[in-house]
């Protein structure tokens, strides 16, 4: 018997979302084991930059930024030596400093958004806590719910049940549900990360938390559509797919064209 989307198994879903569950749950684990596993005091309060790596060496090479000082007013960073002193993950185990690179290359680490356990401070802030949790939930979903649709859009759009989304297939707004569905996902991290930018607002480690779990739901969605959808497994047969409301893939005037 054919699932919905009239393919005989899901398999290869199945294994997309234990990957993206894996992954992230994996790290998200790691974040709260390595810091207690530890010795107190290991890493001490950080503060760098968001997608840069700061905390390899402790000093004079390319990797320090965030043990040089950053004192003044209104500059990004803190005198790292008034904050528990000097940090280069790169002097932890393997895979500690594994964890705490990935963190520093991808968060700001910014001490006074980010838990701290044993004595350390988290590799990463609370509200990458909330995405990287938020990306299991995604996974989850996909999971249990999504199946492979050929496109991306209407990969994303299976995790919803077609009998509610047949009126979007009628009117054709498949693009706007799917990644707009995503964008509205990721719309409380931007409105509460965005006020603090631009205000003198300043959000709560629990607001971080809790906003940056829809933002994950929806990481964990696209990047389990991305991979899923797949037209090969339909032989590169749109009239295969089946789509909620009988919609059908029919190939784009352009796509016709050139392939003329």
């Amino acid at each position: 018997m054919s699932s919905k989307n009239g393919l005989p198994e899901r398999q290869r879903e199945i294994k997309i979302a234990n990957w993206v569950i894996g992954l992230s749950l994996g790290y998200l684990l790691a974040a709260f084991i390595v810091p207690a596993l530890l010795p107190t005091g290991s890493v001490p309060e950080l503060s760098g930059r968001a997608n840069s790596l700061d905390y390899v060496w402790e000093e004079h090479s390319w990797g320090d930024w965030g043990n040089e000082p950053h004192s003044e007013e209104g500059e990004m960073g803190h005198d790292q030596s008034q904050h528990g002193g000097k940090f280069a993950w790169s002097e932890l185990d393997l895979f500690s400093a594994f964890i705490y690179g990935f963190g520093d290359l991808n968060c700001h680490q910014k001490h006074e958004r980010s838990f701290e356990i044993n004595g350390n401070q988290m590799p990463v802030c609370t509200r990458d806590i909330g995405i990287f949790a938020g990306i299991v939930i995604g996974g989850i979903i996909f999971r249990r719910l999504g199946v492979n649709r050929w496109t991306v859009r209407d990969t994303i759009i299976s995790v919803l049940p077609d009998e509610k989304v047949a009126p979007i297939y009628f009117n054709d707004r498949r693009f706007l549900l799917a990644f707009g569905g995503i964008a509205l996902l990721l719309l409380p991290t931007a409105l509460d990360g965005g006020l603090q930018a631009i205000t003198s607002y300043e959000s709560t480690n629990l607001k971080r938390l809790i906003t940056g779990s829809p933002m994950g739901i929806g990481i964990g969605l696209l990047f389990a559509g991305v991979f899923a959808a797949n037209p090969k497994q339909f032989d590169f047969d749109a009239s295969k797919v089946i789509l909620p409301a009988n919609a059908k893939l029919v190939p784009s005037i352009e796509a016709s064209s050139e392939e003329e």
